[in-house]
């Protein structure tokens, strides 16, 4: 489409045209798993990047594997007309494939890293591997620290192995032989009680040895099985499921929210697997038990693996070893434009601020609810929570509110992914508190970033407000980069209060004239904002996308920019996770680039920058530009107003855009290669160039602040003098005249 008039038109993308969205996320993992290879990468942090990746190997499973396997039952019920190679059988195979060499890979990296924890004297023993004097001492632990956590599941022709198999955990599976006879148990891993990485004594001071929780119970297996079980020989191996996460609430009109949540996560307990990963050695007889008791189909994912199994508890690895196998610590900066002022409301009345997590520190935010929870001016607070930290300063700033006599409103989320149970628990609390909480709505997941503080300032109401692109948690604002906007701009204010009202009463739709909000106008206006520079290129104007995201998988979106780069759009796109666009293709994509960052702090913030022909518009968004969040959740992009912040956005964009250390370029191939470091060129590795980059902001600040300062004293020190002077002057004066009249 290159000619004008087909600018608008509806163009249909073809299945050529786009990555398949779960192969796509494998990519992104694989990306994860890159760092964990990269020698650059301290030692302990690529440790701890297997974790990482595992973790959303599990994750991938739960969740992407199990709705395809429901679309292959779907796809069963049709008679297909045509061949198709997206059919979800087809691309289910791939991903199962796919997943296959990634665990090759992922159990290379892990045997090379334990090679060079050798190199540096760490040691990780196996349960054949210890001394007498060690086995001592794990017997010991054993019986001290971890017995008290074991009960064993004792396998019968009867059992239903899904009514207690917990998805996620470690088991060791135990087989005995007596003669012919044999017996399989199950023993859980209390990783959720011990750390599941164990330092054991060393007989040489110079090293150290770690063991895994699950070698400390095999070497203890008889400690736990004799005296009840008669066996000649015993041995355990190492088995994980990952189940469907998709579950339905009860609709049942007698049931509250919660109870029908809580029905809903027991349905996932006992949901059929995904995957089974077990123990390379299992016996294949033994194997076939499980598989038959867990009643997978062929659809299901077996994978016979490494000895260990859940290898996300390697995100918690301890650094036994000196610091240089750790990165540095980057320490958060404090805001200058928020410490100048005696309280938060004085700072945002001033100007709007604008945070970027971790590399500020999120006790801002934390002080903001802190300071409203007890100020006499505050009378109102309004927040929406999706994920919140386990000891939340921020729920214990809304009780404490609450108990002040404010009228507080928190809306949770308790469809948000993996966090239901914890927000269950916080609503409960919360409502305990006499906090009015709000559920959202039945079919809309709330997404949104957004706090809103409402005081009395001269007999006026004047709004507070937080709007951001990450949630509200302490834990994930230290390794999550997140924008934050804090202002008291009316009309963003007035209509983040509207967001609130909508949530509590759907059947009102406001007039969102600045906030894009899912699914009311978001979409549209992202349509109005491409077509504009679509328009803008035709008549020879500069046209410009620049956008980071998460994910990008909306067919609507892509074919609006296939359609903006056919026109001559020129976009540049940073895109962290799953990405179904195919950049480069020649007549359709050519003028897009996509690049993906992977580096020690998680890329989250969602970035829209519009050149508008010089006037550049520029979002921060919770949103990312998939079908859900632009449909199916309430989703908040907001406008920034200031020069000095959009400045400070796009110069944070264009490090990153020039990232050629850790950026790695997003193609139909999906290599990941690395973006070229041309020789002679400088490095640019943009997390450590933005830390500098508001490093230099915070001590411009505030050498310019105690400029003022000593400005400031040196004229009143000259006055003092001059009036010191003068009153001297004077009294010499007055001296003189007395003297003369006498």
């Amino acid at each position: 489409m290159n000619k004008k008039d087909d600018k608008n038109s509806d163009q249909t993308i073809h299945n050529d045209q786009l990555i398949h969205k779960e192969l796509s996320w494998q990519a992104f993992n694989e990306r994860v798993l890159q760092e964990a290879q990269d020698k650059n990468v301290p030692l302990i942090e690529r440790i701890r990047f297997l974790g990482i990746y595992s973790n959303n190997q599990d994750e991938f499973f739960k969740v992407r594997v199990a709705d395809l396997k429901r679309q292959v039952l779907i796809d069963q019920s049709r008679t297909p007309t045509v061949a198709d190679p997206n059919r979800a059988a087809i691309i289910l195979k791939r991903v199962q494939d796919r997943s296959l060499a990634l665990t090759a890979e992922f159990n290379e990296t892990y045997d090379k890293i334990l090679r060079e924890l050798k190199n540096n004297k760490i040691y990780f023993k196996d349960y054949n591997e210890i001394s007498p004097a060690q086995r001592d001492w794990i017997k010991a632990f054993f019986k001290n620290t971890v017995k008290q956590y074991i009960s064993p599941i004792v396998l019968t022709e009867e059992m239903n192995l899904l009514s207690f198999l917990k998805d996620a955990y470690t088991y060791l599976a135990v087989e005995m032989f007596n003669g012919m006879d044999k017996q399989y148990a199950l023993v859980e891993i209390p990783a959720d009680k011990v750390s599941r990485i164990i330092e054991i004594p060393s007989e040489n001071h110079n090293t150290k040895n770690l063991m895994w929780l699950d070698n400390i119970i095999r070497v203890c297996l008889d400690d736990i099985f004799h005296g009840f079980f008669n066996y000649q020989s015993i041995d355990a191996y190492a088995i994980k499921i990952n189940r469907d996460a998709e579950y339905i609430p009860s609709q049942e009109l007698n049931h509250s929210v919660l109870e029908n949540m809580s029905e809903g996560l027991k349905q996932r307990l006992t949901s059929i697997p995904t995957r089974l990963a077990c123990d390379e050695k299992m016996p294949d007889a033994m194997l076939a038990t499980f598989v038959s008791k867990l009643k997978m189909s062929g659809f299901d994912s077996v994978t016979r693996g490494h000895r260990y199994h859940n290898f996300k508890d390697l995100m918690d690895f301890p650094n036994v070893g000196n610091e240089s196998m750790e990165y540095p610590p980057m320490m958060p900066l404090h805001c200058h434009d928020f410490d100048r002022f005696a309280t938060m409301f004085e700072a945002i009345r001033e100007k709007d601020i604008l945070l970027y997590y971790p590399y500020y520190t999120f006790s801002y935010m934390t002080e903001f609810l802190r300071q409203s929870s007890y100020d006499p001016s505050v009378i109102a607070i309004k927040i929406n929570i999706y994920r919140v930290a386990r000891n939340s300063m921020i729920i214990k700033s809304l009780i404490d509110a609450a108990n002040n006599g404010k009228q507080v409103t928190v809306v949770v989320e308790l469809k948000a992914r993996f966090d239901e149970s914890n927000n269950i628990e916080w609503a409960k609390l919360l409502t305990e508190a006499g906090v009015k909480v709000l559920f959202g709505m039945h079919s809309l997941k709330i997404h949104s970033k957004l706090c809103i503080v409402t005081r009395k300032e001269n007999g006026k109401l004047t709004r507070y407000c937080h709007i951001g692109t990450g949630n509200f948690n302490e834990k994930s604002a230290r390794i999550y980069t997140d924008f934050a906007l804090f202002t008291k701009n009316e009309e963003l204010t007035r209509e983040v209060d509207d967001v609130f009202d909508f949530i509590e009463a759907p059947y009102i739709k406001p007039d969102f004239r600045n906030l894009m909000v899912s699914p009311i106008n978001a979409r549209s206006r992202i349509y109005e904002l491409i077509d504009s520079e679509i328009t803008n290129a035709y008549r020879g104007m500069t046209a410009k996308i620049t956008v980071k995201i998460n994910n990008l998988v909306d067919d609507g979106v892509i074919n609006k920019l296939y359609q903006a780069s056919q026109a001559g759009v020129k976009i540049e796109m940073i895109v962290r996770g799953m990405c179904t666009l195919i950049p480069g293709i020649a007549g359709l994509s050519d003028n897009i680039r996509i690049i993906s960052i992977v580096d020690r702090f998680l890329e989250h913030p969602r970035v829209m920058i519009f050149h508008n022909n010089g006037n550049e518009k520029i979002y921060i968004s919770s949103a990312d530009w998939m079908t859900r969040n632009l449909d199916h959740r309430i989703e908040v992009a907001t406008p920034i107003f200031s020069e000095i912040l959009k400045q400070r956005i796009k110069d944070i964009i264009s490090i990153q855009l020039r990232d050629n250390v850790k950026a790695r370029i997003i193609d139909e191939a999906q290599k990941n290669d690395y973006v070229k470091h041309h020789k002679g060129a400088e490095k640019i590795r943009s997390q450590v160039e933005i830390y500098k980059y508001f490093s230099e902001i915070e001590d411009h600040s505030n050498s310019s602040s105690n400029s003022k300062n000593r400005t400031a004293h040196k004229d009143k020190s000259e006055h003092a003098d001059k009036t010191e002077g003068s009153e001297k002057h004077k009294k010499r004066k007055k001296a003189e005249a007395d003297n003369s009249d006498d």
